[in-house]
């Protein structure tokens, strides 16, 4: 099943907008609209106004206009609420949407337990345990999350991922992570769980979708805070007009020597509520939390798995991201592709003594020189029985055999190889360092082979740039990001593919200490860190990383320590993360911006329509010429509650991101939604009087 076919709905399906409408009324308990204080606002007024035309009508009109104003006004406050609680029910319907689809493909399945004894219980997939071992086959489903720790297998995760090209999954790696519901389809491995029932990716998914209105991130609390002091300081300001107003009758009852005060609207609480709801910022209010919502549904369509809205939108303010080179900034896994030995020894010589040291080395690089030599001598090679391996290890970055005989062989990096020879009191052939830059200028990998106390040789282990890599590292610098090139490459062959690249800078001869200790310089001077990985030598630093992207296909390990999961394991999806973040960030502050701007048309609409009947000289102010008082009003407070659902689409699907610089987006914002903001509800609130007027419904 096309789990993103499903993900892409469209914005307005029946199904998604009859349930969304259903809770828009729901939602307007007091219990549930206090927790957004300017629509709570809003709220009260709307109340307020009902409880006004309800004395009307018991105790007689206490206006100078017809009560028919008042019920219009209450019914467009009302309208106002519900389409702000549609927009926000309409965001959580399609995540409920979301979640029924991948309650679908969640299923129980039979599960064949390896027992201590090696023999196989079958149980059911739900009655499984953390650390539980199981056997899969091809042609069945894997029961639950976790790593293969025997054997090799293609599987099929397009019921996660939604592609259907099978991928390759394998113990002892970096790509041994399998994720439950995904189908073997060849060959058998032995996954052990990751996890108890109910804690499954699928479970975390569907929990995120169903709660991703109580999501909040620290910036939409810090926007909710801002929100409400505007609020309240548009309270503080409209009170008195009610005094203003009253005062000015009286004036104007003794300077027209009259036998009662003049009315205005000025002393009807209704207009003053209307005025408020005008006045404070009801737009970005209604629609925070649907862009919110939205931003993390952005996330899932891209097949992310986030642990909470923070890291979504904190991935839009990173200033670094470090990058693996292998497999993100180059196709994969380096290939040997030839042997350089040094001294008295031959080609053959190091080609058969590196093949033996890679016979257990199940890294890619390791199989690639065992491949390389196997085809070049025709020959299969297979270490003695009795032969001691040595795995490699990020600290020692080398591997090797002890070899019944006695010798040992050690492959790896040069300047652990040097180091491992010096210590056992062995001399550097006077070649090797022109050998080994030969090779680093090319931007291939050196590898060094030692036998005892003597190198033998370098093996040259390439890399293949992604295509339009560079383009892309142009695209974060247009961002305003800085991207660095981890490796365990030496800095030679570091500096060259970083150069051809285009990244910002490198680390070489990285080690996990070294990682670790760089974002931790960089979090120190208030930066903040993005990055990836997929092993457990990348859980450190990815738990200290800011915004942490983990592989699915990686190790548990990883996937515990970062923020964020990858279902689809592509190394370089950070980019899209970091963009979808910085939608999300853009799409709230345009909008938030367009919200305020809002408001000087309005203030032109009301305010003259206030003091009509007392002040006649403020309908210079009147620069739109609208009708009369109450349909100025009228038009004003319909148009700020017809403005959100027309803006529900932008809050949904956001606003397009551009690599543009800081100041060139903010330019660029406060021209389009900026002035946008000023200038539309001039042109709105004329055309709803229009309308009014022509249809004969306001005095």
């Amino acid at each position: 099943m096309d789990t993103r076919r499903i993900k892409r709905r469209g914005l307005f399906e029946k199904e998604t907008v009859l349930v969304a409408l259903k809770q828009s009324f729901v939602m307007l308990r007091p219990d549930i609209q206090w927790k957004n204080p300017v629509m709570f606002v809003v709220e009260v007024g709307a109340l307020l106004t009902l409880l006004y035309i309800i004395k009307a009508f018991y105790s007689g009109n206490v206006s100078q206009v017809s009560t028919n104003y008042f019920i219009a006004l209450d019914v467009w406050l009302f309208l106002t609420i519900l389409f702000a609680n549609f927009a926000t029910a309409l965001a959580e319907a399609r995540g409920k949407a979301q979640a029924d689809s991948l309650r679908r493909i969640r299923r129980d399945t039979v599960a064949y337990r390896l027992t201590s004894s090696g023999k196989t219980d079958e149980m059911s997939s739900a009655d499984l345990k953390r650390g539980d071992k199981v056997v899969v086959t091809a042609g069945q489903i894997i029961p639950g999350d976790g790593e293969i720790i025997e054997g090799i297998a293609y599987v099929d995760e397009s019921a996660i991922t939604g592609e259907s090209a099978p991928v390759v999954r394998e113990a002892d790696g970096d790509r041994s992570g399998v994720t439950g519901g995904t189908r073997v389809l060849s060959d058998r491995i032995v996954v052990q769980i990751a996890g108890d029932k109910g804690n499954s990716f699928l479970d975390r998914m569907i929990a995120l979708v169903e709660g991703a209105i109580r999501q909040k991130t620290p910036n939409e609390i810090a926007l909710t805070l801002v929100l409400s002091a505007f609020t309240l300081i548009f309270l503080i300001v409209v009170i008195p007009l009610w005094a203003m107003a009253y005062n000015a009758e009286l004036y104007m009852m003794s300077y027209l020597n009259l036998p009662a005060p003049i009315k205005s609207l000025g002393t009807d609480i209704p207009t003053l509520i209307a005025l408020l709801v005008c006045l404070i910022p009801t737009t970005i209010g209604a629609l925070l939390a649907a862009i919110g919502i939205a931003g993390m549904d952005r996330a899932l369509q891209a097949n992310i798995i986030a642990t909470s809205g923070k890291s979504v939108e904190l991935s839009g303010d990173v200033d670094i991201i470090l990058l693996d080179k292998t497999g993100t900034i180059t196709l994969g896994n380096r290939s040997a592709t030839n042997f350089f030995p040094v001294g008295k020894y031959s080609e053959a010589e190091l080609g058969l003594l590196a093949a033996l040291a890679s016979v257990a080395d199940h890294t890619p690089e390791g199989k690639s020189i065992l491949k390389l030599y196997e085809k070049q001598s025709k020959t299969t090679v297979n270490a003695p029985a009795d032969a001691k391996f040595m795995p490699f290890t990020a600290q020692k970055r080398m591997s090797g055999v002890d070899l019944p005989d006695g010798r040992q062989i050690r492959k790896g990096a040069p300047d652990a190889i040097i180091k491992y020879v010096e210590e056992n009191h062995g001399s550097i052939p006077k070649e090797l360092s022109t050998v080994i830059d030969s090779i680093a200028t090319k931007g291939a990998t050196p590898i060094a082979v030692a036998e005892q106390a003597n190198i033998i040789g370098v093996i040259a282990l390439e890399d293949i740039l992604k295509p339009l890599i560079h383009e892309r590292f142009a695209r974060l610098r247009k961002m305003g990001l800085k991207t660095i090139m981890i490796t365990g490459d030496n800095p030679r062959t570091a500096a060259a593919i970083a150069a051809a690249a285009g990244v910002d800078d490198y680390i070489a001869e990285v080690t996990p200490e070294k990682k670790l200790a760089y974002i931790r310089k960089e979090q120190s001077e208030g930066k903040l860190v993005a990055m990836m990985g997929d092993g457990t030598n990348d859980a450190p630093a990815l738990a200290q990383a800011d915004v942490a992207l983990a592989m699915n296909a990686g190790t548990e390990a990883a996937k515990e320590a970062a923020n964020m999961v990858d279902l689809d394991s592509d190394p370089t999806k950070i980019i899209e993360v970091v963009e979808i973040g910085k939608q999300l960030l853009i799409t709230r502050g345009a909008l938030t911006t367009f919200s305020i701007a809002n408001d000087v048309a309005k203030y032109f609409a009301i305010i003259p329509a206030l003091f009509a009947g007392t002040l006649p000289w403020l309908d210079a102010m009147n620069i739109m010429h609208l009708h009369s008082p109450t349909s100025a009003i009228l038009s004003a407070i319909i148009f700020n509650a017809l403005i959100i659902p027309a803006l529900i689409p932008v809050a949904l699907f956001g606003i397009r991101y551009r690599a543009l610089g800081a100041e060139a987006l903010l330019r660029r914002n406060l021209l389009i939604w900026g002035l946008g903001g000023v200038i539309i509800p001039f042109i709105g609130i004329k055309l709803i009087d229009l309308f009014m007027v022509s249809l004969n419904l306001v005095n």
